[in-house]
C-alpha cells in the first residue's frame, strides 16, 4: 500500500522543509485570510520559490472564483488548486489546472456530490458548521471507506499522528491530509510530530 501524504496550512519555509524531508508528497497552503492558517499569494510565492524545483504545491482556496485560482496557481507555480468552499462546479469546467475537491459527508452522502466535479482527488474533511476545514474533527470512516471505493480519496478531518495508521486500514484511500494534528499551534507545526505522522502513514507501504 502505497500512501500519499499531504502535510497542509503550512506557512512559512522551515516548515515546509521539515515536510518534505520528512518524506511529505504535498504541502498545503491555504490561500484563504479567514483561516487560522491562512497565507498571502506572496507568501506562498516566497515558499515556494525557496523550495527545490518539482515541490508539489496545493493551493486550498475558500469561495474564490475560478479565474483568480487561476491566476494563482499560475503565479506560485502550484501543482494543484483544492477548491474547500461552497463553488459552483460548473464555474471549474474546463479548468486549466489539476483540481481537488474537499467533500464532506453529511445525512451518510458526500456534500458536494463528487460526480458533479472533474476532480483529480477528492478530500473527505469532517462536516462542521461554520468551518471549512481544520477543525480536528474526525470524519466519517465507513463513509469514507464507501467512497475511496469509487474515487481517488485523500482523507481527512481529525488525523494525528495516533490513528493516522488505523484511518488508513479503516478507509484504504490513496493519501491522507493532515494540519491541526501535526501542529504546536495554528500556522506552526510540531516537527517531531510531522515526522512520526509521515512515519505512521508510510510504515503502511509494502
Amino acid at each position: 500500500m502505497d500512501i500519499d501524504v499531504k502535510i497542509c496550512g503550512l506557512t512559512n519555509v522551515e516548515d515546509a522543509r521539515v515536510a518534505l524531508d520528512a518524506g511529505a508528497d504535498y504541502l498545503g497552503f491555504v490561500i484563504y485570510p479567514k483561516s487560522p492558517r491562512g497565507v498571502t499569494v506572496e507568501r506562498v510565492s516566497a515558499i515556494m520559490s525557496a523550495l527545490d524545483a518539482g515541490t508539489r504545491g496545493i493551493g486550498v482556496f475558500v469561495n474564490e472564483s475560478a479565474s483568480e485560482v487561476d491566476r494563482i496557481a499560475r503565479q506560485c507555480g502550484l501543482y494543484a488548486a483544492q477548491i474547500h468552499g461552497d463553488e459552483d462546479a460548473g464555474a471549474f469546467t474546463d479548468f486549466p489546472h489539476r483540481l481537488w475537491r474537499a467533500v464532506w459527508i453529511q445525512d451518510g452522502a458526500a456534500v458536494p456530490p463528487p460526480a458533479a466535479w472533474p476532480a483529480e482527488r477528492y478530500v473527505i474533511d469532517a462536516a462542521v458548521p461554520g468551518l471549512y476545514g481544520g477543525s480536528g474533527v474526525q470524519a466519517d470512516w465507513d463513509e469514507a471507506s464507501a467512497l475511496a471505493k469509487a474515487r481517488c480519496v485523500m482523507l481527512a478531518g481529525g488525523l494525528h499522528p495516533g490513528n493516522v495508521a488505523d484511518a488508513i486500514r479503516s478507509v484504504n484511500p490513496a493519501g491522507v491530509d493532515v494540519s491541526s494534528g501535526v501542529e504546536a499551534e495554528p500556522g506552526r507545526k510540531d516537527h517531531d510530530a510531522v515526522r512520526a505522522f509521515v512515519s505512521a502513514a508510510k510504515g503502511l507501504a509494502s
